[in-house]
């Protein structure tokens, strides 16, 4: 394309999850119902591990961290998605994209990590239970929750950064439901191999090395578990991970689906329908997993709803 015909973008078209006009307000009611589901929850798992005494644990001072980065994961994608399931323009800005990508990838990023910080708790707390106030101390779990903000954020400037220093001009719709790497990429009129490789890098790294962390925690966490003697002991220590087990395995199973499928299936529409689920649907289902799964959550809400009758009468 010839320089004088190009004009950049200050617009971009977000296509949605669907373009059919017929599904455009059933979509709106399910994924509000999602949306209200997803607040709700974390919400409700924040309250609870910030007011009650028994969950004042290292264990739920992440869980309360994973469910900020939940809500905050859905909040930067699903209000826009919703309007724009009632609006027919389905327009975002230059800027308003910008900062949609940005935010996607700071709380993507510290999901990835906040899960690999929840195994190495869990195995401190299976493995060596004697240590564990020692190793994972209020001071550490403050800086390892501090360092994986910092770092998630480093990164969604770092990549946001090289995505939108590529020129965009002529096609302005985006075969997507919100601003994601891939299909902005798809749409430049200028070289995007720098941007293209930054993205590759920095998802493959995070995703491998929170992989590993994740791995060798609950290979060791099997191990131990398997090596305690009564069936009662066994049940114990391993109702204390299953939880996150479950969650983790949905997470990076998602994940895995989407990066590891052969190029020769891959599709946008392919990776619109898992980003569905690891935005919208995995910060809907990860409070309900912690909390019906959780003896411990369960006792707290019992104490925070009687305490609020009792108050109320």
């Amino acid at each position: 394309m010839a320089p004088g015909n190009q004009t950049p973008v200050t617009e971009f078209i977000l296509v949605g999850v669907s373009d059919r006009p017929d599904l455009q307000i059933p979509l709106f009611f399910v994924f509000l119902v999602i949306y209200g589901l997803t607040v709700a929850g974390n919400v409700g798992i924040i309250t609870l591990t910030s007011v009650d005494s028994q969950l004042q644990t290292p264990m739920y001072f992440f869980l309360r961290h994973l469910a900020i980065i939940n809500l905050g994961n859905s909040t930067v994608i699903a209000p826009k998605m919703l309007v724009n399931f009632l609006d027919s323009k389905k327009t975002i800005s230059y800027y308003g994209c910008t900062a949609q990508l940005g935010g996607f990838l700071v709380f993507i990023v510290a999901e990835i990590f906040m899960l690999a910080a929840m195994a190495y708790d869990r195995y401190v707390a299976i493995c060596n239970p004697l240590l564990y106030m020692v190793v994972v101390s209020p001071r550490i779990c403050l800086l390892m929750v501090a360092l994986t903000y910092l770092y998630s954020l480093t990164t969604a400037l770092t990549v946001s950064s090289c995505v939108f220093s590529v020129s965009y001009c002529s096609s302005n719709v985006i075969n997507h439901f919100y601003c994601d790497n891939v299909p902005l990429l798809a749409l430049s009129c200028s070289d995007t191999y720098i941007p293209e490789t930054a993205v590759f890098t920095f998802s493959g790294t995070n995703l491998f090395f929170s992989m590993i962390i994740v791995l060798v925690s609950y290979f060791n966490i099997v191990f131990a578990i398997l090596r305690i003697r009564s069936s009662e002991g066994r049940q114990k220590a391993f109702s204390t991970c299953a939880s996150h087990m479950m969650a983790v395995t949905v997470f990076y199973g998602t994940l895995l689906f989407m990066y590891l499928q052969p190029r020769t299936n891959h599709s946008l529409d392919t990776d619109k329908m898992a980003s569905v689920f690891y935005t919208l649907v995995i910060p809907m289902l990860n409070p309900l997993i912690y909390s019906l799964r959780n003896k411990d959550v369960k006792d707290a809400l019992k104490r925070f709803l009687i305490t609020h009758v009792n108050c109320s009468n």
